[in-house]
């Protein structure tokens, strides 16, 4: 038995590789990017360590290639996922005792599997699967996911060190519980690193997991999978299910060891799933942990004073890379009238030098969108913006699903601020300006601010100290994760911890503490080294006479 304190490996972020022509990376990309389009998979259920297949089979097409079949996954039923929670609670109690620095070794070794051997795998599955382009996948699929699992033990051991004082006589501790029962991680499509950090970061603290990736997202999770064993997570820690979601949520939310709920996806099936849990409250064990990052209607706003040019690069940058499918994606735009002309020039410039195409070519900048519903969507929003008379597209607007789901990066300028793509989350290509007066700029902060029910991410553009600070504290609302001369895009783990407030989610901040302190239960322990043998207290004596 150990009796030594550990000292950790310091965290760092993982660097982005280039992917430049010739590079080492590029080759090896492109060979595992062949290999995985030559090979079928079947991508099974991991319940108690064991890979479940059914008959149940579901193919697995690429969004930019969706003829093309990568193989296909095997949809589970309310038995397995039944048999999901029951491995979930029965690794429970090993997995919680286990020392925390054998935790901490798993996960550190996870991270630099995925940054070594399963990197250009990893990738692959992520551009193939998910339609991203090399440098996306790269700083999501890679570096992200690794500096979730890297800066969260860290945190992981800040908070374990944390203990209270003690004074003479008494030794008082603090422990730091997992809680009680198992934890439900619903991840999205966009995002690689969402999903596995989802799943690993209350595991690491002693939880144990079940799983529900997006359909979309399936290959590059069984990717994730395999990372994980091969680090020594022990079986039924994490257990991954696919299915329906009406179905699995019946049997996750009526379970009374339902301890918490880890989610990042749209606002309506977060609020409907908040309702579910309240009203199954009075079944559970202990109140649930609730952990939510939804949607987004984020924004960038120009003073007067800034650089067109900066403004018009953070635009490009900021609503168009993945194809707008971030939730911190630039959606809305507010311009002032004595820059518009100069901003629009510029952005229509770059968003007609975007090479748009399959990203096994990598000089495209936009790939496809994630499906079909999305792109149907997406594109009614630009047909309607055509037809209207308060709307107009001033770059973009074409669309074409014969291949994959393509659309072009379309730039709708506006003459009401409250017009629907001002307002309505459309997370696509899609980005919409509406010019304001200069002298109108007052009013035009509180329409920003009234505009959408979100509070994700948004950038201000702005010279002169006095102006950034005034639009910084008018605008303190609005988002959880703010930027000064910046687009509203890319959040590092250990730098800009990530989430935002009112409609946006719970803004529990992925990639920091915080969020780690939502997957603990603290028990207060007080050992008191010499009881007292007599009730009375001095204050009982009587007075001398």
């Amino acid at each position: 038995m150990s009796n030594a304190i550990f000292e950790l490996p310091i965290a760092v972020n993982e660097p982005v590789k280039s992917y430049a022509p010739g590079s080492p990376e590029r080759l090896e990309l492109k060979q595992a990017l062949a290999e995985a389009k030559e090979s079928k998979v079947d991508v099974p259920m991991y319940i108690g360590g064991e890979k479940i297949y059914t008959n149940r089979k579901l193919k697995i097409r690429p969004p930019h290639e969706h003829k093309h079949i990568l193989g296909t996954y095997s949809k589970g039923n309310k038995t397995h996922f039944k048999a999901a929670i029951d491995a979930a609670l029965a690794a429970k109690s090993d997995w919680e005792n286990m020392p925390w620095q054998d935790r901490a070794s798993i996960f550190l070794k996870a991270a630099d599997l995925l940054a070594g051997p399963y990197r250009a795998k990893m990738n692959a599955a992520t551009m193939l699967c998910q339609s991203k382009n090399a440098y996306q996948a790269e700083i999501d699929a890679v570096c992200e996911f690794a500096d979730f699992l890297r800066f969260n033990v860290q945190y992981m051991t800040e908070i374990y060190m944390g203990q209270p004082e003690s004074p003479a006589g008494v030794w008082n501790r603090l422990e730091y519980r997992p809680l009680e029962g198992f934890i439900f991680a619903l991840s999205p499509f966009n995002f690689t690193s969402i999903a596995g950090n989802l799943s690993s970061c209350p595991a690491m603290l002693g939880n144990t997991i079940v799983w529900k990736a997006a359909e979309t997202q399936i290959y590059s999770a069984a990717i994730i999978m395999e990372v994980f064993e091969e680090a020594g997570l022990p079986p039924g820690v994490i257990n991954l299910v696919h299915g329906s979601g009406r179905e699995i949520g019946d049997v996750i939310f009526s379970h009374p060891e339902f301890a918490g709920l880890h989610f990042t996806g749209s606002t309506g099936v977060f609020r409907m799933l908040w309702q579910t849990i309240a009203q199954n409250l009075p079944n559970y064990k202990s109140y649930p942990r609730i952990v939510g990052e939804t949607g987004g209607k984020d924004y960038i706003f120009a003073h007067p004073s800034a650089d067109p040019e900066q403004v018009a690069v953070a635009l490009a940058r900021g609503a168009f890379e993945y194809q707008g499918q971030k939730c911190s994606a630039a959606s809305r735009a507010y311009i002032p009238r004595s820059m518009a002309s100069k901003v629009l020039s510029r952005l229509k410039k770059d968003v007609k030098s975007f090479k748009m195409g399959n990203p096994e070519n990598f000089e495209n900048f936009v790939n496809a969108v994630i499906d079909e519903k999305a792109f149907d969507k997406i594109t009614s929003y630009i047909m309607k913006a055509a037809k209207s008379k308060d709307a107009k597209i001033e770059v973009g607007g074409g669309f074409d699903k014969s291949e994959g789901y393509y659309i072009e990066p379309t730039v709708i300028s506006v003459k009401d601020p409250r017009y629907v793509t001002m307002c309505e989350e459309l997370f696509g290509p899609v980005l919409t300006i509406y010019i304001y007066s200069d002298k109108n700029m007052d009013k035009t902060l509180d329409i920003l601010d009234e505009t959408s029910e979100y509070a994700l991410t948004g950038a201000i553009f702005a010279k002169g100290r006095q102006h950034v600070n005034a639009l910084t504290n008018r605008l303190r609302n609005t988002a959880g994760n703010f930027y000064i001369n910046d687009k509203p895009t890319g959040a590092v783990v250990g730098q800009q911890p990530f989430g935002g407030g009112r409609a946006s989610g719970t803004n529990d901040k992925a990639g920091s503490v915080l969020n780690l302190y939502r997957w603990i239960s603290p028990r207060t322990i007080k050992e008191n080294f010499n009881p007292p043998r007599n009730y009375r207290y001095p204050f009982l004596l009587p007075d001398a006479e």
